[in-house]
Protein backbone atom coordinates (compact mmCIF):
# COMPACT_ATOMS: atom_id res chain seq x y z
CA UNK A 1 0.00 0.00 0.00
CA UNK A 2 0.99 3.42 -1.38
CA UNK A 3 2.09 6.14 1.83
CA UNK A 4 -0.90 8.80 0.17
CA UNK A 5 -3.09 5.57 0.18
CA UNK A 6 -3.16 4.70 4.03
CA UNK A 7 -2.76 8.47 4.96
CA UNK A 8 -6.23 8.72 3.06
CA UNK A 9 -7.63 5.57 4.73
CA UNK A 10 -6.61 6.62 8.28
CA UNK A 11 -8.47 9.98 7.45
CA UNK A 12 -11.41 8.55 6.37
CA UNK A 13 -11.64 5.63 8.94
CA UNK A 14 -10.86 8.70 11.93
CA UNK A 15 -14.01 10.64 9.86
CA UNK A 16 -16.05 7.65 10.37
CA UNK A 17 -14.98 6.55 14.17
CA UNK A 18 -15.91 10.62 14.90
CA UNK A 19 -19.02 10.47 12.73
CA UNK A 20 -20.06 7.40 14.89
CA UNK A 21 -19.19 9.12 17.99
CA UNK A 22 -21.13 12.12 17.90
CA UNK A 23 -24.35 10.41 16.57
CA UNK A 24 -24.11 8.32 19.32
CA UNK A 25 -23.34 11.22 21.65
CA UNK A 26 -26.30 13.43 20.05
CA UNK A 27 -28.93 11.02 19.75
CA UNK A 28 -28.54 10.68 24.38
CA UNK A 29 -31.38 12.51 25.09
CA UNK A 30 -31.34 11.72 28.98
CA UNK A 31 -27.63 12.01 28.85
CA UNK A 32 -26.87 8.84 30.82
CA UNK A 33 -24.89 8.01 27.43
CA UNK A 34 -22.55 11.13 28.06
CA UNK A 35 -22.05 10.39 31.35
CA UNK A 36 -20.81 6.53 30.90
CA UNK A 37 -18.17 8.29 28.69
CA UNK A 38 -17.63 10.61 31.09
CA UNK A 39 -16.99 8.38 33.91
CA UNK A 40 -14.76 5.77 31.67
CA UNK A 41 -12.56 8.51 29.91
CA UNK A 42 -11.88 9.74 33.62
CA UNK A 43 -10.91 6.14 35.05
CA UNK A 44 -8.81 6.13 31.99
CA UNK A 45 -7.21 9.42 32.86
CA UNK A 46 -6.67 8.32 36.36
CA UNK A 47 -5.27 5.24 35.51
CA UNK A 48 -2.77 6.42 33.16
CA UNK A 49 -1.53 9.18 36.03
CA UNK A 50 -0.95 6.32 38.18
CA UNK A 51 0.82 4.36 35.75
CA UNK A 52 3.06 7.55 35.33
CA UNK A 53 3.98 7.79 38.15
CA UNK A 54 4.74 4.13 38.91
CA UNK A 55 6.98 4.72 36.30
CA UNK A 56 8.61 7.67 36.59
CA UNK A 57 9.39 6.67 40.50
CA UNK A 58 11.00 3.06 38.65
CA UNK A 59 13.06 5.69 36.71
CA UNK A 60 14.11 7.50 39.57
CA UNK A 61 15.29 4.56 41.46
CA UNK A 62 17.14 3.39 38.26
CA UNK A 63 19.16 6.72 38.28
CA UNK A 64 19.77 6.04 42.18
CA UNK A 65 21.32 2.81 41.67
CA UNK A 66 23.33 4.04 38.72
CA UNK A 67 24.58 6.64 40.68
CA UNK A 68 25.38 5.23 43.61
Amino acid sequence: MKKETKIIAGLLAGAALGAAIALILSSDKDGEMKEKVSDWFCDLLDSSKEKLVDAAGHVKDTIAKVRA
